[in-house]
Protein backbone atom coordinates (compact mmCIF):
# COMPACT_ATOMS: atom_id res chain seq x y z
CA UNK A 1 0.00 0.00 0.00
CA UNK A 2 1.22 3.39 -0.89
CA UNK A 3 2.04 6.17 1.78
CA UNK A 4 2.62 9.52 1.45
CA UNK A 5 5.77 11.00 4.22
CA UNK A 6 7.01 14.31 4.03
CA UNK A 7 11.01 13.24 4.20
CA UNK A 8 11.47 16.94 5.34
CA UNK A 9 10.76 15.83 8.94
CA UNK A 10 13.21 12.97 10.83
CA UNK A 11 10.67 10.77 11.64
CA UNK A 12 9.35 10.63 7.79
CA UNK A 13 12.91 10.40 6.52
CA UNK A 14 13.72 7.72 8.78
CA UNK A 15 9.84 5.65 7.36
CA UNK A 16 11.71 6.54 4.00
CA UNK A 17 14.82 4.45 4.40
CA UNK A 18 13.11 1.86 6.24
CA UNK A 19 10.64 1.24 3.09
CA UNK A 20 14.03 1.16 0.96
CA UNK A 21 16.23 -0.81 2.99
CA UNK A 22 12.92 -3.72 3.25
CA UNK A 23 13.49 -3.61 -1.14
CA UNK A 24 10.29 -0.79 -1.25
CA UNK A 25 10.04 2.20 -3.76
CA UNK A 26 10.24 5.50 -2.58
CA UNK A 27 9.24 8.69 -4.69
CA UNK A 28 11.30 11.51 -3.95
CA UNK A 29 12.07 14.83 -5.68
CA UNK A 30 14.53 16.43 -7.94
CA UNK A 31 15.35 19.31 -9.59
CA UNK A 32 13.18 18.62 -12.12
CA UNK A 33 10.79 15.63 -11.51
CA UNK A 34 9.94 13.32 -8.99
CA UNK A 35 12.25 10.16 -8.66
CA UNK A 36 10.83 6.80 -8.07
CA UNK A 37 13.99 5.02 -6.25
CA UNK A 38 15.49 2.07 -4.87
CA UNK A 39 18.95 0.70 -3.58
CA UNK A 40 20.42 0.29 -6.65
CA UNK A 41 22.34 -2.94 -4.94
CA UNK A 42 19.43 -4.71 -4.67
CA UNK A 43 18.55 -6.21 -8.19
CA UNK A 44 14.57 -7.26 -7.22
CA UNK A 45 14.03 -3.45 -5.54
CA UNK A 46 15.86 -2.48 -8.66
CA UNK A 47 13.33 -4.45 -11.08
CA UNK A 48 10.30 -3.06 -9.54
CA UNK A 49 10.78 0.28 -10.69
CA UNK A 50 11.28 -0.71 -13.84
CA UNK A 51 7.79 -2.64 -13.84
CA UNK A 52 6.14 0.01 -11.70
CA UNK A 53 6.94 2.46 -14.76
CA UNK A 54 6.27 0.09 -17.55
CA UNK A 55 10.37 0.77 -18.29
CA UNK A 56 12.13 -1.86 -20.93
CA UNK A 57 15.26 -3.43 -19.39
CA UNK A 58 17.20 -1.71 -21.77
CA UNK A 59 16.44 1.45 -20.23
CA UNK A 60 19.32 2.21 -17.65
CA UNK A 61 18.22 4.06 -14.74
CA UNK A 62 20.27 6.35 -13.33
CA UNK A 63 21.91 6.75 -9.96
CA UNK A 64 21.59 9.23 -7.81
CA UNK A 65 24.37 10.71 -5.78
CA UNK A 66 24.44 12.83 -2.69
CA UNK A 67 28.14 14.44 -2.54
CA UNK A 68 30.03 14.75 -6.04
CA UNK A 69 32.49 12.64 -4.38
CA UNK A 70 30.65 9.90 -4.50
CA UNK A 71 31.04 9.68 -8.64
CA UNK A 72 34.13 8.04 -8.27
CA UNK A 73 32.83 5.50 -6.74
CA UNK A 74 30.21 4.73 -9.44
CA UNK A 75 32.84 5.01 -12.00
CA UNK A 76 35.18 2.57 -13.28
CA UNK A 77 37.07 5.55 -14.47
CA UNK A 78 35.97 9.31 -14.16
CA UNK A 79 37.11 11.04 -17.23
CA UNK A 80 38.83 14.80 -16.57
CA UNK A 81 35.98 16.23 -18.91
CA UNK A 82 33.39 14.71 -16.66
CA UNK A 83 35.16 16.01 -13.42
CA UNK A 84 35.36 19.38 -14.81
CA UNK A 85 31.16 18.77 -15.95
CA UNK A 86 30.36 17.53 -12.43
CA UNK A 87 32.43 20.90 -10.92
CA UNK A 88 30.54 23.74 -12.95
CA UNK A 89 27.41 21.86 -12.79
CA UNK A 90 26.45 19.84 -9.83
CA UNK A 91 24.48 19.90 -8.29
CA UNK A 92 21.70 20.14 -10.83
CA UNK A 93 19.67 18.50 -13.79
CA UNK A 94 23.06 16.95 -15.41
CA UNK A 95 23.48 13.54 -15.71
CA UNK A 96 27.04 12.57 -16.58
CA UNK A 97 27.58 8.83 -18.47
CA UNK A 98 30.60 6.96 -17.00
CA UNK A 99 31.91 3.42 -17.37
CA UNK A 100 30.26 1.85 -14.43
CA UNK A 101 32.22 0.77 -11.36
CA UNK A 102 31.87 -3.07 -11.09
CA UNK A 103 29.71 -3.15 -8.10
CA UNK A 104 26.40 -1.39 -10.23
CA UNK A 105 24.25 -3.92 -11.28
CA UNK A 106 23.32 -4.96 -14.82
CA UNK A 107 19.49 -4.05 -13.76
CA UNK A 108 20.51 -0.27 -13.00
CA UNK A 109 23.06 0.17 -16.39
CA UNK A 110 20.94 -1.59 -18.54
CA UNK A 111 23.41 -4.29 -19.47
CA UNK A 112 25.28 -1.35 -20.07
CA UNK A 113 28.98 -0.84 -19.41
CA UNK A 114 28.01 2.47 -18.59
CA UNK A 115 26.04 4.35 -15.58
CA UNK A 116 24.31 7.83 -15.84
CA UNK A 117 25.38 9.21 -12.30
CA UNK A 118 23.17 12.44 -10.98
CA UNK A 119 23.78 14.48 -8.08
CA UNK A 120 20.43 16.35 -7.47
CA UNK A 121 20.24 19.61 -6.35
CA UNK A 122 17.14 18.90 -4.05
CA UNK A 123 18.41 18.93 0.41
CA UNK A 124 15.69 16.50 0.67
CA UNK A 125 16.77 13.79 -2.28
CA UNK A 126 20.53 14.33 -1.10
CA UNK A 127 19.31 13.59 2.75
CA UNK A 128 17.46 10.61 1.52
CA UNK A 129 20.13 9.61 -0.07
CA UNK A 130 23.00 9.93 2.67
CA UNK A 131 20.88 8.19 5.13
CA UNK A 132 20.42 5.30 3.36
Amino acid sequence: MAKILHIDKDTDLRAAVEALREGRLVAFPTETVYGLGAIATEPAAVRAVFAAKGRPADNPLILHIADSGDLARCASAVPPLAERLAEHFWPGPLTLVVPRAAWVPDEVSGGLDTVGVRLPDDDTARRLIRAV
